[in-house]
C-alpha cells in the first residue's frame, strides 16, 4: 500500500532528512520518500497507518496532510481487514444459530444465546488450543490473573472449552451462566484497561494464531457475553 501526503513545514535539506527519517521509523513502514521541494512524502506501508500516527512522528514544526485519498475510507478499510478473522467467526457462529433456531417450531432467545455461546467459546478455544503456550504468553501481558498465575492463561483456554461444551450440552444453565458471568467480567477488566491506557497490545482472543490488535472489539466481545449469561441468569 502506498500514500501520497503533502507535508508542510520543510525549509531545508535537513528538514527534509529529519522528516524521512522518522516516518522510516513508523510501525509498518516499509520505505518513505520525502521531497521537500513539493511539500510531500510517499510513503509505503504494510497497512494503512492512521494519519494522526504519523503526525506524532514528524513532531509539531511540520504539518501531515492527505491530499490523494480518502483516510476516513482508508481507516475504515483497515479496521476490516484488521479484524476480518473475528468478523467472520462471529458471522459464522451468528448465521448457523440463528438459521437453528428459525427452523425450530418455536423461537426461543435463550435457546438461541446459549447454542450462540457454545459455538463462541468451542471455536475461540480451539483456536487458543494451536497454541497453548503462545497464547499464555500475550494473554499474560494484560489479564489481571494471567499477570501474577501465569499458569492461568493455560485454565482459562480449558474453561473456554468447558463453557462451549456446556453450553452445548445445556449442563446446569445457572451453574455455566454464573461461571462465564465471572469469568468474562475478569477477563474484561485487563481488556479495559489496555484500551483506555491506549496501549498497543496483542489481543489473545485468537490464541496465537492471528495478530489482532487490543480494541473496543475485545470489549464488545467480552461484553456480550457478559451481558447473554447475565440475561439468562435473570430469566
Amino acid at each position: 500500500m502506498k500514500h501520497t501526503y503533502q507535508i508542510t513545514g520543510m525549509t531545508c535539506g535537513s528538514c527534509e532528512g529529519k522528516v524521512k527519517s522518522a516516518l522510516q521509523k513508523v510501525n509498518n513502514v516499509t520505505d518513505a520518500e520525502v521531497n521537500k521541494d513539493e511539500n510531500s512524502a510517499t510513503i509505503t506501508m504494510s497497512k494503512h497507518i492512521d494519519i494522526r500516527e504519523l503526525q506524532i512522528a514528524i513532531g509539531e514544526k511540520y504539518k501531515i496532510s492527505a491530499t490523494q485519498h480518502n483516510e476516513a475510507l482508508e481507516q475504515t478499510k483497515s479496521w476490516f481487514a484488521t479484524y476480518k478473522p473475528v468478523l467472520l467467526i462471529f458471522g459464522y457462529i451468528f448465521t448457523a444459530t440463528l438459521l437453528i433456531e428459525m427452523l425450530s417450531s418455536t423461537v426461543d432467545l435463550s435457546r438461541w444465546m446459549r447454542h450462540f455461546m457454545a459455538g463462541f467459546f468451542l471455536t475461540f478455544s480451539f483456536f487458543k488450543m494451536l497454541n497453548l503456550k503462545g497464547f499464555k504468553e500475550s494473554y499474560q501481558m494484560y489479564d489481571i490473573i494471567a499477570r501474577k498465575f501465569p499458569t492461568w492463561g493455560y485454565i482459562y483456554a480449558f474453561t473456554e472449552l468447558s463453557l462451549g461444551i456446556a453450553f452445548l450440552i445445556d449442563f446446569n444453565p445457572v451453574i455455566t451462566n454464573s461461571v462465564t458471568l465471572v469469568v468474562m467480567s475478569i477477563s474484561i477488566i485487563g481488556v479495559l484497561q489496555t484500551v483506555l491506557n491506549k496501549k498497543t497490545i496483542k489481543c489473545a482472543c485468537l490464541g496465537d494464531v492471528f495478530n489482532l490488535p487490543m480494541s473496543t472489539v475485545t470489549i464488545i466481545e467480552d461484553g456480550m457475553m457478559i451481558l447473554m449469561s447475565l440475561y439468562m441468569l435473570i430469566t
